[in-house]
């Protein structure tokens, strides 16, 4: 038996889909989290059998407005379902039937779930499954996903309903004053075979004929039927208005005895007063963020060096990452000893390359999953959609609506997901402008790369570079967005439209999962393709063109003279000069491959010479770390710039193209990637080195006074509007929007 789940987005079809299927799907308290269907298997335990489960994208009607909307709406219209679970928000009821009106028209047995019931109970409201059930004409079951509740009493519902194979859909549309015509239609696609007759005669009344099952011929006749068959004193010949309006009006009047609507103000909480400010909103989000990188980043998490004082609290994210150091480091020097009767190209490759290699990038794992988990925390109780609701308006000045925020906070997680999400924007333009932007919000496959720089160059201030960097990011990306929205890629923009969920405890089983994913992800990868990166690069730094053994690291081996001949072109941005600039270089290549390859590659470069001596994690004094600190403050950022803002990993290259469908774009896309990388680091350093005898918290406060009267000047060109004004008392329609 086939499954599909359908529902409105954010109304728990992920939540239910991983817990009966047991999936680790990402479920996130936001709009549009699934952007293609997932496929699982259930077993049930009545009854032993094993079942398909389709997760579809979240849909609020079957008149789609974006790709995954019509991803969703042309599985159901396939006829590969043997049964349609729909998932009802029960805080939202009036609001989520509106897409059960238009499922019950489809030829496939049906059951509504009445999702979050037991949030309804804490505020007092019985809501009765038989009531709603009489109201829809189809079976309906309370249940609580998040909390395992109701679930045997839902799949036997399923069960009884796939028994009936004979289920015809029916539409509410023939109780209205356009029953007659509406019946004419629906028996001509009967004669004519058409598949869900009763949906697709709804459709075409309203001009929004699904694309497949009809062929011109049946829908010219339909158009004759209907032709001057609709005139109303509300609607004129809106049909699609009056539609909807008897929806709604069907809806409402059913339910009245149910539920009362929630009005919005009731909606709106005490916190989202200040959490959706517009003018407090913004520095909020970014007073959490620091927050967060401080927790996840700091070695000083009081700041008594500031004072004077003795640095003895680590925060949690450093104390972390030294208790794996300390293990990784004994594990290193034990196989070492082990080796050292054996010839030393062999200890060479096991220490020197694959184990050194690997261990770089794998003693930032407690930080990147600290880091998820705080993001994760964030998300699920709903706070990241208000982030992207305070967003709207300045988004909207760059050619991005508040909707294209959800994906691209998806990139500081991994910027393939991210790209894939932007098929919920509106438009073509819309999406492109995103995916565009997408490297710039910094990947957790980065954040070794920012871990090591920052620990190794500003250990007193870790937490406030890498802060530096993620904002860095963000700063171009709104530059980028803002010429790229007046050249390239210029139009109109979609209209903008999402519910704020209600705020939610996060859930520790969801909460856990996302993490496990994301650390099977990163060990699979350090695994895998970083173990045997790590074998080549190790061989090309130990071997000439002539593939004779050269001294390590040595500048005549083959990475050594390729690396040197591209140095000079790195060398205006601080990091391509010195002993050591060929390394640097050679990193930036390697980190096309997978980002997690920055750090493995100079670790290898490095040397093994203090491989074994490498102790709690820390990059003082070891071959690392040595080579890191090297580089100047000005030079450092700059290395860590273009890494951010430069071409992604592989995977995200291959993703950014299949959502771009053009070999042109994606040339356009990396050649943008590399100039804007290139351009940005140029700046960083050549900038940042005038300041370079300031300090670290001297630039830092001369840059960051120098930012805020940049973006003043931006914010304030940006808010500047065109044409009349609405308050000039013109009226509407003469200005482009008050915002």
């Amino acid at each position: 038996m086939i499954i599909a789940l359908a529902g409105n987005p954010n109304s728990g079809k992920t939540t239910l889909f991983n817990l009966l299927t047991k999936s680790t799907a990402h479920v996130g308290n936001w709009p549009g989290v699934t952007v293609e269907r997932r496929e699982g298997v259930y077993k049930d335990k009545a009854t032993g059998e094993r079942h398909s489960v389709i997760d579809l994208p979240g849909i609020y009607s079957l008149s789609p407005n974006t790709p995954e909307e019509v991803v969703a709406r042309n599985y159901l219209l396939s006829g590969k379902a043997d049964v349609i679970i729909n998932i009802v928000d029960a805080t939202a009821i009036e609001r989520s039937l509106y897409l059960t009106t238009q499922i019950s028209e489809l030829d496939c047995p049906v059951v509504i779930a009445l999702n979050m019931s037991d949030v309804l109970a804490k505020r007092g409201i019985d809501l009765s499954a038989d009531e709603i059930a009489d109201a829809a004409g189809l079976p309906a079951c309370k249940i609580s996903a998040l909390k395992n509740k109701g679930i045997a009493e839902l799949t036997a519902a399923v069960r009884a309903a796939a028994s009936d194979k004979s289920r015809k859909g029916a539409s509410l549309v023939e109780q209205t004053k356009l029953g007659p015509v509406y019946l004419k239609i629906k028996e001509l696609l009967t004669e004519k075979g058409i598949t869900h007759p009763a949906f697709r005669a709804a459709k075409m009344l309203e001009s929004d004929p699904p694309e497949s099952g009809l062929d011109a011929a049946v829908t010219a006749d339909a158009d004759k039927l209907k032709e001057g068959a609709f005139k109303d004193e509300k609607f004129g010949t809106d049909v699609d208005a009056f539609i909807a309006d008897a929806r709604y009006n069907y809806i409402c009047g059913r339910l009245k005895t149910v539920s009362a609507p929630v009005t919005l103000t009731e909606r709106v909480s005490k916190a989202d007063r200040i959490l959706t400010h517009r003018i407090w909103g913004i520095p909020v989000f970014l007073g959490i963020m620091f927050l967060v990188f401080h927790l996840t980043f700091s070695e000083d998490l009081f700041y008594l060096t500031l004072f004077g004082l003795p640095n003895g609290v680590p925060g949690p994210g450093v104390a972390m990452q030294t208790g794996l150091g300390w293990l990784t480091g004994e594990l290193i020097g034990a196989v070492g000893s082990a080796l050292e009767a054996a010839p030393a190209w062999v200890g060479g490759l096991l220490v020197g390359g694959i184990l050194t290699g690997v261990d770089s990038v794998l003693s930032f794992l407690p930080q990147i999953l600290l880091l998820f988990l705080f993001l994760s925390l964030l998300e699920d109780t709903g706070y990241m959609a208000r982030v992207a609701f305070i967003m709207d308006r300045a988004f909207r000045r760059l050619g991005l609506s508040g909707r294209a925020f959800m994906p691209l906070l998806m990139c500081f997680g991994c910027a393939v997901p991210g790209a894939m999400a932007t098929r919920t924007l509106g438009n073509e333009r819309e999406r492109k402008l995103a995916v565009l932007l997408a490297p710039f919000f910094s990947c957790g496959a980065k954040l070794p790369v920012w871990a090591a720089v920052c620990s190794a160059v500003f250990p007193a201030h870790s937490d406030i570079a890498v802060f530096g960097v993620y904002v860095l990011g963000i700063a171009v990306a709104i530059l980028a967005a803002f010429i790229l929205g007046k050249t390239a890629l210029k139009g109109e923009m979609p209209p903008f439209i999402m519910e704020l969920p209600d705020y939610r405890p996060p859930h520790i089983r969801n909460t856990l999962l996302h993490l496990w994913q994301k650390m099977k992800h990163f060990l699979f990868r350090a695994a895998t393709i970083i173990a045997g990166a790590t074998v080549i690069i190790w061989f090309l730094s130990n071997f000439s063109f002539g593939f004779k053994l050269v001294e390590e690291t040595s500048k005549e081996s083959i990475l050594g003279v390729l690396g040197g001949a591209f140095a000079p072109i790195f060398a205006p941005l601080g990091f391509g000069t010195g002993e050591n600039g060929w390394k640097f270089v050679v990193a930036v290549f390697t980190g096309l491959i997978a980002k997690e390859m920055v750090v493995a590659t100079m670790g290898v470069l490095a040397g093994t010479e203090d491989a074994l001596e490498i102790e709690a994690g820390e990059l003082a004094g070891t071959s690392l770390g040595l080579m890191l600190s090297g580089l100047s403050g000005s030079a450092a950022f700059a290395f860590m710039a273009f890494n951010l803002l430069s071409v992604p990993c592989m995977a995200a290259v291959a993703a950014a193209h299949a959502e771009f469908k053009n070999v042109k774009f994606t040339l356009f896309a990396i050649a943008f990637w590399i100039v804007t990388a290139y351009v940005v680091s140029l700046a960083v350093y050549q900038i940042g080195s005038m300041f370079e005898g300031l300090g670290f918290v001297g630039g830092i406060v001369v840059l960051g006074a120098a930012a805020l009267v940049v973006f003043t000047l931006v914010f304030n060109f940006l808010r500047k509007k065109k044409g009349k004004s609405c308050c000039g008392g013109d009226g509407c329609g003469g200005c482009n929007g008050c915002g």
